[in-house]
């Protein structure tokens, strides 16, 4: 594609992929979004409430004494015929016919209370039941929509691409000084790019991060989902359309290439494993669609490894104040020196129902640290086989010289560190060269890696130097 038609773009002048007449219209922009219910303190029920016609005054109203007949006019209720002097059975039988048709009235409201009861508890109980369930990409509903989890997926047929195995997500262990809000948006901005996608009927918005200056990039694969071609826009206007290098939906991620690009400002990625509770946090994305693009919030990162029960199982995710709405989903999770330690993917937000707890400030992104084998795997095979597992399990201690030391604590059966001979007690020196003085490097170097990948160790057993060269297993199995 020639930068010409790049420059083409949904702001004025970029052609539709469709004729003018079929063009789609865009949606409301897509993502994840859990609603949440506070549990009443006690159950509630609807009750119909039934009351009786108010008596007569008493003047109006006859009675007897024993043995006294007393006069009154005849006096008419309802059902019930007049009741003249001396006619005392016909008035009772009528009384009784009365009695017996209020009761009737009784039940039919207590059968209907219960009835209405019964449907307002299924209501809330399923309410409860769904309040963890994203939305299924193609509703394009609001941010309150809840949707049936048994609704299949829409098959995504954006065109593929196979990546190039030797691009990995490089993730900085420097943090670097801390920026204004002012600096962390200039820093960033330009890595943050509008993801557009087309499907079989109108089109959504969602936010992606640029990842490589050849135009790799990560969002969310519900951003995508459903999607029958994709293009992205920069934050300068320019557009490129894109090809689909891989995605799994239970991790929510994907990985996108530009068509053509080159020389775009990639973004630095820092260690999310080094966040704390109350630093700031920044979010930048396309909140409500392209008229509100390149948006920035800010917050404080509120919880880390936080598990986070989602349709079929739990993701651990970073929670955050930032604010992130529609079009978000995909866009980075930035710390106060200007590094993507997360991907935006999902929110917590009201149904609309009165009884419900106001919910606000409740954000969440996956910890690119823990995430990055995803990455690299969808660009490396297309489709995420499992975090690269060495098989051994390290304890830090102190070594001779006052410093700290890895050690081998213990080694497991079936996995990469066991066939290589490495065994409990040996000191970790290096891996694949970089020394090795805390579990921290150690997880570094793992990240660079995917699995099928060889870590090679320098160990040390007692006084002897051993290399041992570990292939990196699935910790899914082999």
């Amino acid at each position: 594609m020639t930068e010409d038609n790049n420059r083409d773009s949904l702001f004025p002048g970029r052609e539709s992929p469709l004729p003018r007449d079929e063009a789609p219209t865009l949606e409301e922009p897509r993502e994840v979004v859990l609603t949440y219910s506070l549990p009443a303190e006690e159950p509630r029920e609807v009750v119909l409430t039934y009351s009786r016609p108010a008596r007569r005054p008493a003047e109006e109203t006859p009675w007897y004494m024993p043995g006294e007949e007393r006069q009154a006019e005849p006096v008419r209720l309802p059902g019930v015929p007049a009741r003249e002097k001396g006619d005392v059975g016909v008035w009772k039988e009528a009384a009784r016919k009365e009695k017996r048709r209020r009761r009737r009235i009784w039940i039919f409201a207590a059968c209907f209370a219960l009835v209405a009861a019964l449907a307002i508890g299924g209501s809330i109980w399923a309410s409860r039941h769904r309040q963890t369930e994203p939305l299924t990409p193609d509703e394009g509903d609001s941010a309150s929509s809840i949707v049936d989890i048994f609704k299949p997926a829409p098959r995504t047929t954006i065109p593929r691409m196979k990546g190039d195995p030797s691009v990995r997500l490089t993730i900085s262990e420097e943090r670097g000084e801390e920026l204004t809000a002012a600096q962390v948006y200039r820093k960033v901005n330009p890595s943050v790019v509008t993801v557009v996608t087309e499907l079989s009927s109108g089109a959504s918005v969602g936010t992606g991060v640029i990842m490589t200056p050849d135009g790799y990039i990560i969002t969310n694969a519900h951003v995508i989902s459903g999607g029958k071609s994709c293009w992205i826009a920069l934050d300068t206007g320019v557009t490129y359309d894109v090809k689909l290098v891989g995605f799994d939906e239970q991790e929510d991620l994907a990985v996108l290439k530009a068509v053509d690009a080159a020389d775009l400002p990639a973004a630095e990625f820092g260690n999310s494993d080094r966040l704390e509770v109350g630093e700031k946090a920044y979010a930048i994305g396309n909140p409500l669609g392209i008229e509100l693009r390149g948006t920035l919030t800010d917050g404080i990162i509120s919880a880390v490894d936080r598990q986070v029960e989602v349709e079929d199982g739990s993701m651990t995710l970073i929670q955050t104040t930032a604010p992130l709405n529609n079009g978000n989903s995909g866009g980075p999770l930035i710390n106060a020196s200007g590094q993507i330690v997360g991907i935006n993917t999902l929110k917590m937000s009201g149904s609309g129902w009165e009884g419900e707890a106001t919910v606000e400030g409740l954000g969440f992104a996956l910890p690119i640290s823990s995430v990055c084998f995803v990455v690299n795997d969808l660009i490396a095979d297309g489709t995420f086989r499992g975090v690269p597992t060495i098989g051994v399990t390290v304890i830090t201690t102190r070594d001779d010289q006052g410093g700290t030391q890895v050690q081998v604590y213990s080694v497991e059966e079936d996995f990469g560190a066991a066939e290589a001979g490495v065994q409990e007690g040996d000191i970790i020196l290096m891996a694949d060269g970089q020394p090795i003085s805390q579990t921290s490097d150690l997880l570094s170097v793992r990240r660079s890696h995917v699995v099928g990948d060889t870590m090679v160790l320098t160990l040390r057993r007692g006084e002897e130097t051993i290399e041992a060269p570990v292939v990196l297993y699935s910790n899914k199995g082999k």
